[in-house]
């Protein structure tokens, strides 16, 4: 009896759901984009047949993008429906698509709306990523025999005690996906204690991103002109960025040396960070206001999309955001990959075992808290023999891990053959 409750509260809840996209789309215009697709209702016809990729939000469609590069290396031909929850995950998939392809909101999980989905455009099997699993959804993909993946599949301690107090619910819809292929032997071990079938562990996809090379020469092409260390606050959180401004001003005469970046994670919130930056007295200049250089401030605001490869390559190091406040933390990997030195808090149980190993292999340091973490980061901007040891081992990091691409693609390509098995 668990799922039809689940369904009734979802059911009931959808004048809420209507409310919060409102709410959402007056920062975000794009949730204000084809809402009816999020209740399963969709206009444009569609082609049966697809390969469908589901990517909430902006990392996952960053992980779906390199799985569809190696996908189009092996099937130049194959049509993708390509499904988001944000905003941010539609804009960055947008410039994925090609002739024939899709875009669609992936709808709530309701049974009606999941039934009106897969009525409409008919996949030929479908993969979620990282961490998306909805009970109806697989439920209704198992009953008519579309194979239905997790790929890039991650598990936290804390999202398996979810998943242990929600059993009744969680357990089949885990067990109901055709194949799971974890990044990590910890995360494999989670999702099978939660009820999956781990087929094989790949490791990260984001290991296989190329960072920009004309970004990262243009981001240390301005660095070197500049001539001062840049401290970069790489995709903070609310609530982050007033401890990092406390503990910048805490520095006093030591921090006017420094060029402070920040960038945050959610765009809608870019106007707050930088009426905060200014409300706390510093001098604020926003990438959406110069083109090059960076106009002169104590602190820039990276409020753009799709740039971080110029931020990491302007930046002699780099606070790693959503560490430093219990959210888990974000993904460092890039970073690595573009050899930017990364300080982390102590929050990072969304990509511990990336942080871990990026910690032995001295890619990443660990702090206490935002005041240790700011300090030591300043040190290490003015510290050159060091910061480019650290950034050596972030490559070799980075280079060490790659592969998952590969392996992920070869796998998907077999689970369209499971078709109607």
């Amino acid at each position: 009896m668990i799922r039809p409750l689940y369904s009734l509260v979802l059911i009931g809840a959808q004048p809420f759901l209507r409310r919060k996209l409102r709410r959402r789309g007056a920062a975000e215009p794009g949730y204000l984009h084809a809402v009816e697709e999020r209740f399963g209702r969709y206009r444009a016809p569609a082609e049966p047949g697809a390969l469908w990729i589901h990517a909430v939000s902006l990392g996952e469609t960053r992980a779906a993008a390199i799985l569809l590069e190696r996908l189009r290396e092996r099937e130049p031909a194959l049509r993708v429906l390509l499904t988001h929850g944000t905003a941010t995950g539609w804009a960055e998939g947008e410039r994925l698509l090609r002739a024939g392809d899709r875009q669609a909101w992936l709808p709530w999980d309701t049974p009606g709306a999941v039934r009106r989905f897969l009525d409409h455009f008919r996949p030929s099997a479908g993969v979620l990523m990282e961490t998306e699993v909805w009970p109806n959804l697989v439920d209704e993909c198992r009953a008519r025999h579309v194979p239905l993946a997790l790929a890039n599949a991650r598990l936290s301690e804390k999202s398996l005690g979810q998943a242990r107090r929600l059993s009744r619910l969680s357990r089949p819809a885990y067990g109901g996906l055709a194949a799971v292929w974890a990044q990590t032997d910890a995360d494999a071990r989670r999702l099978r204690e939660a009820g999956a079938k781990v087929e094989g562990v790949f490791g990260n996809l984001k290991f296989d991103a190329a960072p920009d090379p004309s970004q990262l020469a243009q981001g240390r092409g301005w660095r070197a002109a500049l001539g001062l260390p840049v401290v970069m606050f790489a995709s903070s959180r609310e609530g982050e960025e007033a401890r990092f401004l406390d503990a910048v001003r805490v520095l006093g005469d030591a921090a006017a040396g420094i060029r402070w970046l920040i960038v945050p994670r959610h765009p809608q919130r870019f106007d707050e960070v930088a009426a905060l930056v200014a409300a706390r007295g510093f001098s604020v200049a926003r990438r959406s206001e110069w083109a090059a250089p960076p106009q002169d401030a104590q602190v820039w605001i990276g409020d753009s999309l799709g740039e971080m490869a110029l931020y990491y390559g302007l930046a002699d190091c780099a606070l790693l955001g959503g560490s430093f406040e219990p959210l888990g933390g974000q993904n460092l990997i890039e970073a690595a990959a573009c050899g930017c030195p990364v300080v982390m808090g102590p929050h990072t149980f969304n990509f511990a075992e990336a942080a871990e190993l990026a910690q032995e292999a001295g890619a990443a340091l660990r702090v206490g808290g935002m005041e240790e973490g700011v300090r030591t980061a300043m040190e290490l901007a003015m510290d050159r023999s060091r910061r480019e040891a650290i950034a050596a081992a972030g490559l070799s990091f980075a280079a060490a891990h790659r592969g998952a691409a590969d392996r992920t693609a070869e796998a998907v390509l077999g689970l369209v053959g499971r078709r109607g098995s």
